[in-house]
Order: C-alpha cells, then structure tokens, then sequence
C-alpha cells in the first residue's frame, strides 16, 4: 500500500539534496510513502502513482519532532512546587525527591497509564520519536521497572539511576555511587541504550559522574550528561571527553565549554522549557550556532521544572528568548534531536527514513514560531501510518 501526500505547499526536508537551505525546503511539493517509509520526494507536478493519496491542501509538511529528552515514568503531582516558585521559592535538584515518594509508591499499571498519556499526548502533537529516562524510582527494582515499562513505549530507554541521591543514601552518597554503578546498572543495562547522569551540585560531582557513565559505557550503555543546568560545573566538559552523544541544558557555558561542544561530537541539547518553567536565564543558542555547536532542541518532559510535552512550544520559546531562528529551531527539533539520540532514519524526510510526518495547519513551519500557543497539527504519520 502506498500513500502519497500532495499539494504540500511547504515541505521541510531537512535533506538540502531536495531543496533549498539546510531545511532543504520544496514548495508545491509531495511524498510518497511505502512500506512505512519515505520511498520519494519532489515537486508535485513530478509525483508518481500510489495507492491512496492525501491533499495536503497548500498546508506545510515537515518530519516528525524528535524529542530526545523527556522524563514519562512517575507518579504524583508537584503543582504546589510550581505554585511556590512561581511565588518566588528558586528551583533545586532536590525537589525530586518528591516525586521518587510517589513513583516508588504507584504500581506498574498506574506508571504505565501515566506514560501512555504523555507519549499519546506528545503524538497528538507531532512528536513521533521519543526518548524515555528513569530516575525517579532510585531502587535495583524501580528503576528496572520504570525501563521495562519505558522500553514497551520507545527504542529510546536512558538509565538514569543518577538523577539525585537516593533519600536512604544522603549520608553516604559514595554507597549510592556503587549502587549505581554495580547492582542497579546490572539490573537496567538490559532495558536501556543510554547511560545518563545529572552531573550538577546537589546531585553528582564530575568525578562520581564520571565513574558512573565509564560504568555504564562498560556495559553498552551509550552516555548522555545533564550539564550545566543550575551552574557551571564540569558536566560539558565531561560529555564531550567520554563521547557522548548528547550534553543536556548548557545553560551556564564558559568559552571553552562553547569550543569543545563546537570541536566534537557531542549534542548540545537546548531545554527552553525548564527555563520557563523555573525562571532561569535561558541557554544562549546564538552562541552555540554561531560557534559552530549541533543544538537540539527537547521538552525535558518531567513533573517538576518543565511540565510540557508541546516541541512546538519549545520551538517558540527558543526563537524568542534564546536567539534562533524559526529555521534553526525546526532544525533543532527535527534532525537535531534524531543527531542527538544517534539516529539517521528519522528526523528528516529523504528516501528510506522511517514515514514519521507532521502536517501543520498552517502555510509555513515559521508558524509553529510565528503562532505560539495555537494547536496547529492537522495530521501525523508515525511509521507510515496516520496516528491523527
């Protein structure tokens, strides 16, 4: 069966073989999709036959955001934390604590409808690839479960044992560092693909950091750092060195920090909503770019400084407080993210990528910049196969 989409008035192919800019943007264009993949791309005129077709009806088509930062697995509410910043208290890693209580406390099936909604809710929103952590279970048994239950949901799965200290652990962090890096990591390496550590005061220092991600790569685990967040710390440093794929916040950057993320491999991926949700000062994208920096763009999806599934949100809020441009920002959110999670079938749309399509209601991606707040998804395809 195949499907082709037409009259697609913008298409961001993020290829520029196709088209023009590094969006490699098409206008009065079409896809067509086969066997849940992109099989061709052009201008309408030149489309070949398919099975079924969809007028897109002048609107704008681009692939599917690639959220490759997001905390789904948890159970409990903290709107009075919100509700007390919001009055002036400041954000610290230790409010997630709070949540681990109720994580800890819910059953599987009450953790799993919880993440269902959110990744539906993501969907409906043209989030079509997603990336899952624990953290908030920081037992051998809640974080295994909180991956196994991730694992049936996204390919996606990061163990984050170290996101905070474990309560039972706060006068003897070094136990929990073993912890981590022993037990807890035998029990999770099965249903992860990442290793991932919140390398910040009030959480792990640069060398408990270290030890933890070295422990995870020796079992196949591919690194990813929460870095720089709150303050400057060694977090970015630390990414690029061990080669990891991706270094998370870059909120507080030195020079050097700027050059090594420009110089390797690493994803700088950019958080919007945690500044938002926290009132931080937002990470300076502008810098990063014009250093040269990979910049992704991701929700940081959790219940206690950014409680938002919404990439177009992000998407805006990166344009106007953080220096990009509406270009830029679709950049970040589509082919950035699939770079940051290592990923080469999605993120875009060329032949042979995996069929992961949204289609605005709208003219133009700039409007997901241009009309922040406003439910523009008229339609996504996860895997060739319409989800809305």
């Amino acid at each position: 069966m195949s499907t082709l989409i037409g009259n697609v008035g913008s298409l961001v192919t993020n290829d520029p073989s196709h088209g023009s800019g590094p969006l490699g943007l098409l206008t009065d264009a079409a896809v067509l999709v086969e066997d849940g993949r992109v099989a061709w791309v052009g201008p309408a005129g030149q489309a070949p036959a398919a099975d079924e077709h969809v007028d897109a009806q002048g609107r704008a088509l681009l692939p599917g955001f690639v959220d490759s930062h997001a905390h789904l697995v948890f159970a409990g509410d903290r709107t009075a934390e919100f509700n007390a910043r919001m009055s002036g208290r400041s954000y610290t890693a230790g409010g997630i604590r709070t949540t681990v209580a109720a994580t800890r406390a819910a059953t599987d099936a009450e953790l799993e409808a919880n993440l269902t909604r959110f990744v539906n809710e993501a969907l409906r929103q043209g989030t079509t690839t997603i990336e899952c952590k624990s953290g908030y279970g920081l037992t051998v048994e809640d974080e295994a479960r909180a991956l196994r239950i991730a694992s049936k949901h996204t390919t996606e799965t990061t163990y984050l044992g170290a996101h905070v200290v474990a309560p039972e652990f706060t006068d003897d962090p070094a136990a929990y560092v073993a912890l981590v890096t022993g037990e807890m990591l035998d029990a999770c390496a099965p249903h992860a693909r990442w290793v991932d550590v919140f390398c910040e005061q009030g959480a792990f220092d640069g060398d408990q950091a270290r030890e933890i991600l070295t422990a995870g790569a020796a079992r196949g685990l591919i690194p990813r750092v929460h870095a720089n967040q709150l303050h400057h710390g060694p977090g970015v440093q630390l990414a690029v060195e061990l080669g990891a794929a991706s270094a998370d916040h870059c909120t507080h950057l030195t020079d050097a920090d700027v050059d090594a993320l420009a110089s390797g491999g690493t994803v700088a991926t950019l958080l919007p909503g945690a500044e938002f949700s926290t009132r931080a000062p937002y990470p300076d994208a502008r810098r990063l770019l014009d250093a040269g920096a990979t910049v992704a763009l991701s929700t940081d999806c959790n219940p206690g400084s950014s409680f938002t599934s919404s990439m177009a949100f992000c998407i805006a809020v990166a344009v106007r407080e953080m220096g990009m441009t509406p270009d830029q920002a679709v950049w970040a959110a589509t082919a950035g993210g699939a770079r940051a999670l290592r990923r080469t079938d999605v993120g875009l749309i060329s032949p042979g990528a995996r069929a992961d399509l949204l289609l605005l209601d709208a003219p133009s991606h700039v409007h997901l910049a241009y009309r922040p707040g406003v439910p523009l998804t008229a339609a996504v395809w996860q895997g060739g196969v319409r989800a809305l």
